[in-house]
């Protein structure tokens, strides 16, 4: 199974390019988790007629929004965390906010596993939303996640805006403290993988030079000056039926680029 995450960062934008459907055609994916695509199913001209399409689209008008391409139709999909699972924190009005208005999180079950589309808050340059990611946002997924575990395994994917580790960014020294490079995030990250879930591309690439993410300034796609923050990881019970995990960095359309796994399952 060929199984895709990219954040468009503007879904009619890259199909508006053309760039969406070559790389449909090209990489011809089985599961696609796309991000930020910034509109409502319908509002871009997608003709895939082999693909099931689910949409969580932001309150808000051209704002984040995530949707889950899948060829086989899955068993049931669920947008943003479920009310009963939300109720159970303290601080579901936070979660709310976020991840039923903003679209962040949309989740598709199949017969052997869960797939579960994130675009994660960014922090905000001012760090403004560094506590509602370390307090609430990270502890609540990962407990949905593990939640999910209990009946299946779990691949998640998206942009989880953070860089893991100094190898994750080409410009770790003076980025430190800044967002998507914070201790809190760069822990709550830290705690998917103690918890058991397994960041693929580093089952199979070490080291730096790796990147998702460029910057619009400076000519940085092109000088590959960039950031790992976008990531697929699985159950620790998959994560030998990982056959392989690349970065796209040559499909081009948007400022991230598509990342996947082949996975036997």
């Amino acid at each position: 199974m060929k199984f895709y995450s990219w954040n468009v960062n503007g879904i009619r934008a890259v199909v508006k390019k053309g760039t969406f459907q070559k790389f449909i055609a090209e990489h011809k994916p089985d599961i696609l988790c796309l991000q930020e695509t910034k509109a409502e199913k319908g509002q871009a001209e997608i003709d895939l007629p082999d693909y099931h399409e689910f949409w969580n689209s932001a309150e808000k008008k051209g704002y984040s929004g995530t949707a889950i391409f899948s060829r086989q139709e899955p068993i049931r999909v669920v947008n943003g965390f479920p009310d009963s699972f939300a109720k159970k924190f303290t601080f579901a009005d936070e979660l709310k906010r976020d991840s039923w208005n903003e679209g962040r999180v949309v989740t598709a079950e199949y017969e052997k596993f869960h797939a579960v589309t994130v675009y994660t808050p960014n922090a905000k340059d001012d760090l403004s939303r560094v506590k509602l990611r370390h307090e609430h946002w990270d502890p609540a997924f990962l407990a949905y996640v593990k939640l999910l575990e209990k009946k299946k395994p779990v691949i998640f994917c998206g942009d989880l805006n953070v860089a893991h580790t100094e190898d994750d960014l080409a410009n770790p020294k003076p980025n430190r403290g800044k967002k998507g490079f914070t201790d809190e995030e760069r822990e709550g990250f830290q705690n998917f993988v103690d918890a058991g879930f397994a960041d693929t591309f580093r089952l199979f690439t070490q080291g730096n030079g790796h990147y998702s993410w460029w910057s619009h300034f400076a000519n940085s796609r092109a000088r590959n000056v960039g950031w790992r923050i976008d990531y697929v990881l699985v159950s620790d019970s998959i994560r030998k039926k990982v056959k392989e995990a690349k970065i796209h960095a040559d499909v081009m359309g948007s400022d991230h680029c598509p990342v996947s796994i082949k996975i036997d399952l």
